[in-house]
């Protein structure tokens, strides 16, 4: 059988049981080496010729063994002959590969009952192996208070560095935004009543209690979070982790703990100057369009705003601060050693610390509820 004239063919002999191979067989021939493969109906017991082989590459000797293990002849039972050394080693790797390089055989679909169910464990996992970490967290803290000199204060003046002062204008820039749209969206309805003052008190308040202290957490999530274990990845690719080990220091301590205290210093500051910014957004926006000058609003904001709003916002960031630092910390430290898993954890990172710091201010918005706070 020849193939339109060209060099590359393969003949099968009248009774079936003599195949020669010649020319070239190469991956970039496939296309049109298979269908006339696949047309061949060798009979066993087979014998392959490879004497007039040009070159031969393992795609092609796959698609060969293939396509007579289809017809029926077990590549095993086949007599190879004629076979250069080159060729003849390509076909043995192929042929002791066989079994794993078969045809994928297409995992059977899970039901969306199973499909939950197998999110759930995985879910409930991933919290155990957090707590998990929270306890060996919690344990380096102590051996840390017991003997403060353990504490890494060039790597905790670092953290602060990037976690905090490094964030200010971002966290600035997006509260501020946030203000300037809470209050136009607030004045858009006021002014059809003749409210426009309570868009102070309903600004003031939504930005003390939730909105200063979630916006803020989210974008800590995003980028210390994700920091954390970006950092924290690359040291353990790199073996730095186990030569902090060697050296007979706790990674704990000397990574762990200033990245948490880190962010358990640095959210609740980076909180307030939130609040902050939103509340002059907001003032901006009441003075240009719903002609409350700034003494006017400045003023209602004291009389509407009361201290314990104010505390209800700031008391929730250390509990984010502690979230994030531990889902950052953890993945970052039990991430695979190949950059791929540092990317993926990198990622994963960044979703959990937003849902959990959404769920942990659903948690205290309902406490909060509970004891009229």
């Amino acid at each position: 059988m020849t193939d339109r004239g060209s060099a590359r063919h393969f003949d099968l002999s009248d009774d079936g049981l003599r195949l020669t191979l010649a020319g070239a067989w190469r991956l970039a021939e496939l296309p049109a080496l298979a269908p006339e493969l696949a047309g061949a109906r060798p009979r066993a017991p087979l014998t392959v010729d490879g004497e007039k082989l040009a070159s031969l590459d393992s795609a092609a000797a796959l698609q060969l063994v293939r396509s007579l293990a289809a017809a029926g002849v077990d590549p095993a039972a086949i007599r190879w002959q004629g076979f250069s050394a080159p060729h003849r080693r390509v076909l043995d790797g192929v042929l002791r590969r066989g079994t794993a390089l078969a045809e994928a055989v297409p995992t059977a679909r899970r039901g969306w009952l199973a499909s939950i169910g197998v999110h759930a464990t995985i879910i409930l996992r991933e919290g155990v192996e957090h707590l998990n970490f929270m306890g060996e967290m919690l344990a380096a803290f102590v051996e840390v208070a017991r003997s403060p000199r353990r504490l890494r204060l060039r790597e905790l003046t670092t953290q602060l560095e990037q976690a905090c002062l490094n964030a200010i204008p971002v966290v600035i820039l997006v509260t501020l935004l946030i203000g300037v749209v809470f209050a136009y969206l607030l004045g858009l309805q006021a002014e059809q009543y003749g409210a426009n003052i309570f868009v102070v008190d309903g600004v003031g308040i939504g930005m003390s209690r939730e909105f200063a202290p979630i916006i803020v957490a989210i974008i800590v999530a995003g980028r210390s979070g994700a920091a954390f274990t970006a950092q924290l990845g690359s040291m353990r690719l790199t073996e730095e982790t186990d030569a902090i080990r060697t050296l007979g220091l706790s990674p704990m301590q000397v990574l762990v703990v200033p990245r948490v205290l880190a962010l358990l210093i640095a959210l609740p500051l980076l909180s307030f100057i939130g609040l902050v910014a939103g509340l002059v957004g907001a003032g901006l926006v009441a003075d240009a369009m719903l002609g409350i000058p700034p003494v006017a609003f400045a003023d209602r904001l004291h009389f509407a705003l009361d201290i314990s709003h104010v505390w209800a916002g700031l008391v929730k960031t250390p509990v984010f601060a502690l979230a994030v630092a531990v889902i950052g910390c953890r993945m970052g430290m039990h991430v695979g050693r190949d950059t791929r898993a540092v990317g993926l954890a990198t990622t994963s990172t960044v979703v959990q610390g937003i849902v959990n710091v959404i769920l942990l201010d659903a948690a205290f918005a309902v406490l909060f509820q509970e004891l009229g706070i």
